[in-house]
């Protein structure tokens, strides 16, 4: 294996490393993800919370017990909360307890408006589906309408853009509409969960997202927050030439995982139901085929886990870099 020193050949990799390595918080980062509650007020085509009945556990509304779980999550070595749904922006009152007690972020679909002077330090994630005629098809209303007036300038907010098969030609439109809203965006790809006719992915189709989001990298780069090492990794599901899969996912929950020989994985991560019981399979849902699956943050953290296996190369460590890099800019560890 070769050095660091070995491996760094460029001033952009050289800065990028240099950043990364001063974050104390990315290396000793125990993530875990939380449903705040079990409701939502879209209904996505494809959504696996719903499709994966994940909606049915329990929805514990008691502060004062779900202080005490957080409690019992720090004592269980978890310094960094993100907290999905159902949808957080209905139960604030839940929000304020986490937001009190530790680090975290939150994923909203953005139709209501989470109160950023209640939470001036958390990051906000908006999901989104494509531009407006899509986000009424896909999802039933104009999210994104709604949000981009909502979240405008607002500079601890993105959009995390679920590109799927039928949207690819609206990348570019959306894209800028959010740059010039002032926000940011994070591209991943659909996963097919429910069979949607027409939603699935062909190699040419691959081919086209990942011309597009490296293009939209290239044009727009205080806009796109991404890699392209990320994009080819999502696209081809191959990484140094090992395909994704249950037996190389990062994201399976440490209280289920009885995998063997055990992959290299998170630390300590855990997706857990808004019973503060139920521990989820993985960061998606134990219906979906990890075969097919394009999760985002899954991609990022099968990269960024294996790092060694980038240290063969200053291509391969140059990818891994710019991978953690942007890990570190979409969950606050480095400004945008």
């Amino acid at each position: 294996m070769l050095t660091i020193k070995d491996l760094i050949r460029d001033d952009d990799t050289k800065r990028k490393y240099e950043a990364v390595k001063a974050m104390v918080g990315v290396s000793g980062m125990r993530s875990s993800i939380y449903d705040v509650n079990n409701i939502c007020n879209l209904r996505c085509k494809g959504c696996f919370y719903f499709s994966s009945d994940q909606h049915k556990v329990d929805d514990q509304k008691d502060l004062d017990k779900l202080k005490a779980f957080i409690d019992s999550e720090k004592a269980r070595g978890v310094n960094y909360a993100i907290l999905i749904g159902g949808e957080p922006s209905l139960s604030l009152d839940r929000l304020d307890v986490w937001y009190a007690n530790v680090k975290c972020s939150a994923a909203t679909n953005g139709l209501k408006r989470i109160p950023r002077e209640r939470y001036p330090s958390m990051r906000f994630g908006i999901s989104l589906w494509g531009d407006e005629e899509d986000e009424i098809r896909l999802r039933g209303k104009n999210a994104f309408g709604t949000s981009l007036k909502s979240y405008k300038d607002d500079p601890n907010t993105y959009y995390l853009y679920t590109i799927t098969p039928q949207t690819i030609g609206a990348v570019e439109t959306v894209t800028k509409k959010i740059g010039d809203a002032g926000l940011r965006v994070h591209y991943q790809l659909f996963s097919n969960d429910q069979g949607v006719e027409g939603m699935d992915w062909t190699p040419d189709l691959y081919a086209e997202v990942r011309d597009k989001m490296d293009a939209m990298l290239e044009k727009y780069p205080r806009i796109v927050v991404s890699s392209h090492y990320y994009h080819q990794v999502l696209t081809t599901q191959t990484m140094l030439g090992r395909p994704f899969g249950w037996m190389e996912c990062p994201s399976v929950s440490e209280g289920v995982d009885t995998r063997e020989p055990r992959p290299k994985r998170l630390a300590g991560f855990n997706s857990i139901g808004s019973d503060y019981t139920t521990i989820h399979r993985c960061c998606t849902s134990v219906t979906r085929d990890c075969t097919t699956c394009h999760d985002g943050a899954a991609t990022m953290s099968w990269i960024m886990v294996n790092k060694r296996d980038h240290m063969t190369t200053p291509e391969d460590f140059a990818n891994w870099v710019d991978v953690t890099y942007m890990f570190a800019k979409l969950y606050e560890f480095i400004p945008w």
